[in-house]
């Protein structure tokens, strides 16, 4: 059995006094650097000149910088930009700023293994460097850390130049990880075992078995808007049933109707073909064949991605999906595009 680390085994202690810069403000941005600094810690907020972002830092209490500057000034640096961005921020506004001092090495820290695993990143050997990556979006982490909770948290140490361990948990702790629970892991099998994840089961998986699933019934007769509440809609309900107590909870909360068709039906769809077309993307993710083609995609200026956000966002169930949650005055509207 793993050994998951909750708050007393957390020394905040161990950040007091330092500065941690975050660099970014989006969706885990803004939630790292909040939470850390209702922990009673000294944050700044590192972001480009003229950032859209910048304001909304200020107005929520925070010091910003220039991320140049916030990393020259910080003891722990959390990097937390889209993963095709990071190599060159690193290079033009973090590694300048990597020099350690009298105050002892400093602390490179990621939310994802991505660029330090596939070696976009390779930091100097004389700081920490470490992983500290919560199970879910920023918007939860946020959320839960308000309602006096937390998103369980992985942690990973990379280099240790000096308490790293002790520095990833305390940060795991400033942003409320450890009140759910941190686990240790590598860089190495945090970016495998989540870029699987978002691919075979989480994003990728699930996507189109909803869009197949809408299909389907649609070509049946079967009206959309009864499609999408059968196979998106519902998705969630069953999902936090899950979330809840696994896959035993689910059974137990539906009908035995439901429960028999998932035991007759559930094989049939995902068979040993498709896990062997799983081992196939988890084999591409291994290689860095998957790495190396996102980085040549965004090399030049992603016209395969592009093009598929755009395809996708004109998909039947979008369009009805649209229609049917703009009725529903409970969901938050700021979570519509």
């Amino acid at each position: 059995m793993a050994v998951m680390f909750y708050e007393k085994d957390c020394d905040l202690g161990v950040l007091k006094g330092k500065t941690i810069a975050v660099i970014g403000y989006g969706s885990q941005g803004h939630a790292h650097a909040l939470n850390a600094k209702e922990s009673g810690l000294k944050v700044i907020v590192g972001l480009y000149e003229g950032s859209p972002s910048w304001k909304k830092a200020e107005d929520a209490g925070l010091e910003v910088k220039t991320a140049k500057d916030a990393a020259a000034a910080a003891d722990f640096i959390m990097i937390l930009v889209n993963d095709e961005k990071q190599a060159a921020l690193y290079r033009e506004a973090i590694l300048p700023g990597l020099k350690t001092d009298k105050t002892g090495p400093k602390t490179l820290a990621f939310a994802h293994g991505f660029n330090i695993h596939f070696g976009q990143i390779r930091p100097p050997e004389d700081i920490n460097v470490v992983m500290i990556a919560p199970k879910g979006p920023g918007h939860t982490v946020r959320e839960q850390y308000k309602a006096g909770a937390g998103v369980p948290c992985l942690i990973a140490v990379h280099q240790d130049a000096g308490g790293a361990k002790r520095l990833a948990l305390a940060y795991a702790a400033a942003i409320g990880g450890a009140r759910a629970g941190v686990l240790e892991t590598t860089f190495k099998e945090e970016t495998e075992t989540d870029l699987f994840g978002e691919q075979a089961v989480l994003c990728g998986g699930v996507s189109a078995l909803m869009k197949a699933g809408y299909e389907v019934l649609v070509e049946a007769g079967y009206q959309p808007e009864s499609a999408y509440f059968e196979v998106m809609h519902e998705m969630k309900l069953i999902i936090d049933l899950v979330n809840r107590g696994g896959l035993s909870f689910m059974r137990y909360s539906i009908s035995d109707t439901a429960e028999y068709g998932d035991y007759v039906t559930g094989p049939k769809i995902i068979t040993e073909d498709t896990k062997n077309t799983m081992r196939q993307v988890l084999r591409d993710i291994q290689t860095g064949k998957f790495a190396k083609d996102w980085i040549s995609e965004n090399q030049v200026n992603r016209p395969f991605f592009n093009r598929m956000r755009d395809i996708e966002a004109q998909h039947p169930i979008e369009q009805v999906g649209k229609e049917l949650r703009s009725m529903m005055p409970w969901i938050k509207k700021n979570e519509e595009k």
